[in-house]
């Protein structure tokens, strides 16, 4: 595939990435878990029970029509259902495919396509005939963008206020990393902020080299606490995943951490091996657990706390954002 001007001078032409998924994906990948763990049987908490009726199908038809990804689908999310039912979903921009080889992550790996110029359009118009009040624009790691794709996180946002007015905005960045990325990309995000700002952790410090290899997690919390600092009134979000190997006195500390970097709520989740080639499921913590860790964090001073087995960093996205005033309780755009 011709990539075309990786800085972003040329507009590539638009041909077809590569894409590497379960076995293929991982085969390069630089962890060391053991991958030949024995399999935990998931306790009866994690069991998710269908809803009647087809709205997952009807949902992914509509998006089809629109060429858009919902990162529900790609990341393989346990309240899809759920979620889908309820006629939301939270937009992945920016492609399906990502640069980055995390051994916890579903999402394909490979050589993107260039970014689409029709996709703002897109997202904006599926958002207006869902009638939504509030969404949720996430992405892949873009790392061959000279900013991470945050103008295209800005078109995205702007359009759809555009033709949504009142929308409520939450985005999901990935990290920035790279000489100079992170300056560009929060000076692009400054232009066109969003409602909350919210970029995942994951997991803790010391587990960072087998489950975000191409991560640096003093490096996620500096973006944090950076846009925090150009925006004060805008809350800041992170979320962390259990089950990786991680202790409670780990977890204790990237919460400390994230506090120390200003940011306002978090999301705790149980890790769901989603094939048998990614990182094992090495524990499944309790929902009591969840309700301590919870309970932590408020104490921390967090403004809102999601925490539970089954809580991913969209699930109830605009729950929380009422919690912290983003979003009135009797809001209609």
């Amino acid at each position: 595939m011709k990539q075309g001007d990786k800085q972003g001078g040329n507009i590539p032409i638009r041909v077809t990435g590569s894409k590497e998924l379960g076995a293929d994906k991982m085969a390069r990948n630089t962890a060391t878990f053991d991958a030949n763990a024995p399999r935990l049987r998931k306790p009866s908490w994690i069991r998710v029970r269908l809803p009647a009726g087809n709205a997952v199908a009807s949902l992914k038809t509509r998006l089809r029509e629109r060429e858009l990804v919902t990162v529900c689908e790609e990341a393989s999310c346990p309240n899809i259902h759920e979620c889908f039912s309820k006629g939301t979903a939270t937009f992945m921009i920016l492609g399906e495919v990502c640069t980055r080889r995390c051994s916890f992550c579903d999402v394909a790996h490979g050589r993107p396509l260039p970014p689409d110029p029709k996709e703002p359009e897109q997202l904006a118009r599926t958002v207006k005939d869902m009638k939504l009040r509030y969404i949720v624009i996430t992405s892949v790691d873009r790392d061959d963008l000279r900013d991470g794709g945050a103008g295209h996180f800005a078109e995205c946002i702007d359009r759809t206020r555009e033709i949504n007015p009142g929308i409520r905005i939450e985005v999901l960045v990935p990290d920035f990393r790279g000489k100079g990325k992170l300056e560009r990309a929060l000076d692009v995000l400054a232009g066109s902020p969003p409602d909350v700002f919210n970029h995942n952790i994951e997991t803790v410090s010391p587990l960072y080299r087998n489950v975000r290899p191409g991560a640096d997690y003093w490096w996620s919390l500096d973006l944090l606490k950076q846009f925090k600092a150009r925006h004060p009134d805008i809350p800041t979000k992170s979320g962390i995943m259990l089950g990786l190997g991680e202790t409670r006195e780990q977890v204790d500390q990237a919460l400390r951490d994230l506090r120390k970097h200003d940011v306002d709520m978090i999301t705790i989740g149980q890790y769901l091996q989603p094939t048998p080639h990614h990182h094992p499921v090495m524990r499944y913590w309790t929902p009591e657990e969840f309700e301590s860790l919870a309970k932590f964090g408020y104490g921390l001073g967090f403004t809102h706390m999601a925490s539970g087995p089954l809580v991913r960093s969209s699930y109830h996205a605009d729950i929380s954002a009422e919690a912290t005033g983003v979003v009135p309780r009797d809001f209609t755009p």
